[in-house]
Order: structure tokens, then C-alpha cells, then sequence
């Protein structure tokens, strides 16, 4: 963060137009005066690089007949819906879209599936 370019004026008048239109407490108002600085300070900043995925297995070995392996942590099931919703926190779009997958890639079993 650059605080030496943030402009104390520019952060007070963010806080106060935010203050006049919004209920704050108090021991908030500390904290949003930190955030719109540090907001302000990183504007015009590069974005970080997003960090590089690398799978647990590789995807062509990731659908077996008998299971499926989930590319983020390597757990091993019959479905991986509700595993990465549960432990992950993602929808299953999130996820293939995460490590590149085509809509079709299946997060079910082959075998499980055509029981």
C-alpha cells in the first residue's frame, strides 16, 4: 500500500458522504476510515498475479469408473457435488471453471451413475 499518495482530504470526504447516508456505529467507523486509506492508497496499483493451481491428479486420471477425484485436494468419492460445495465452497460452474473443465467433465462416477 502507498499511503504517501493517499490524500487525507479525499479518504475524510469518502467517510463523511458514507457516514451521512448509512447507520454506523461507533467502533466501525475506525475500521472504515482504514479501509477507504488503504482503498485509495492501491488505486492504479498492478493486480496481483493470481496464484497457479496445480491439481492433485492430473484431470485425465481424475474419473475413474468406480470414482471420481477431486482435482483440489485429491479426495476420492462416487460424487464430488456435495464434497466441493462442502469443502471447498464452490458450485459445481466454480469449479470447472477453477481448472478449465469442459461443462460435460463428470463429477459423478461413471458407474455410480448408471446404477
Amino acid at each position: 500500500m502507498n499511503t504517501e499518495k493517499s490524500d487525507p482530504y479525499l479518504t475524510s470526504k469518502i467517510v463523511r458522504s458514507y457516514v451521512r447516508h448509512h447507520r454506523l456505529a461507533a467502533s466501525e467507523l475506525s475500521d472504515l476510515i482504514k479501509t477507504v486509506h488503504q482503498a485509495i492508497g492501491e488505486v492504479g496499483a498492478p493486480p496481483e498475479p493470481e496464484e497457479v493451481r496445480i491439481p492433485a491428479v492430473s484431470v485425465r486420471q481424475s474419473v475413474r469408473r468406480d470414482y471420481v477425484i477431486c482435482l483440489d485436494c485429491g479426495f476420492r468419492g462416487k460424487a464430488l457435488r456435495r464434497h466441493i460445495a462442502i469443502r471447498h465452497g464452490l458450485s459445481k460452474d466454480e469449479y470447472l471453471q477453477r481448472w478449465g473443465l469442459r461443462s460435460d467433465h463428470p463429477l459423478t462416477a461413471p458407474a455410480y451413475s448408471e446404477q
